[in-house]
């Protein structure tokens, strides 16, 4: 499977003429709550991964997938191809990129983001592990291999299990809980035959 890129100034032009395509957010609900593009629905990876027959059925052509990097949006895409739509794009670099290149976007809740997190939670572990290694019990040197195992399991397979761990964690939860269902009540039946 071919992924197709959508180009953050491509995006931005469409946007402008009115005749914006459907914008899926597959990030978490506290990920999307702190910053989005403006009219984007969110749905998350783990959500959209559960079902993506329903969500493919549904999407109109040309739909564009957004997360933060690209990563996600990728995996979505995926997915939705196994399930027979071939027809949505990927943001290119995320909704980072797109801000990067000069696309506005909403910005809510202030909230470290998921991979800023994951950068201390992991730096500070490495730390505390040499540390404790060097002070107290050479075996807490093993707390920094593992975490330095993690990273480099995260990076060849482009997945984040401390990630996942993270954004269980009350500060990253909202009220607001999407899921497929309440997703495809919420986007016009493209009606796909």
């Amino acid at each position: 499977m071919t992924t197709s890129l959508c180009a953050p100034d491509e995006l931005r032009t469409t946007l402008a003429s009115g005749e914006a395509p459907l914008l899926v957010d597959v990030r978490t609900p506290a990920e999307f709550e702190t910053v989005r593009i403006a009219g984007s629905r969110n749905l998350p990876l783990d959500q959209l991964q559960r079902n993506p027959e329903a969500v493919a059925a549904r999407l109109p052509a040309g739909t564009v997938l957004v997360c933060h990097s690209g990563a996600r949006s990728k995996q979505a895409a995926a997915a939705l191809s196994r399930a027979g739509s071939d027809d949505t794009a990927v943001l290119a670099g995320g909704i980072a990129g797109f801000q990067d290149t000069g696309g506005e976007a909403v910005h809510e809740t202030q909230r470290w983001a998921m991979e800023r997190q994951v950068r201390m939670v992991a730096g500070t572990l490495v730390v505390g592990g040499l540390l404790g290694a060097k002070l107290i019990d050479r075996r807490f040197a093993y707390l920094s291999a593992g975490i330095g195992s993690g990273l480099i399991f995260a990076a060849a397979t482009n997945t984040c299990a401390m990630a996942r761990a993270l954004s269980l964690l009350p500060w990253n939860r909202t009220d607001d809980h999407p899921t497929v269902e309440t997703f495809l009540q919420e986007i016009p039946d493209a009606g796909r035959s």
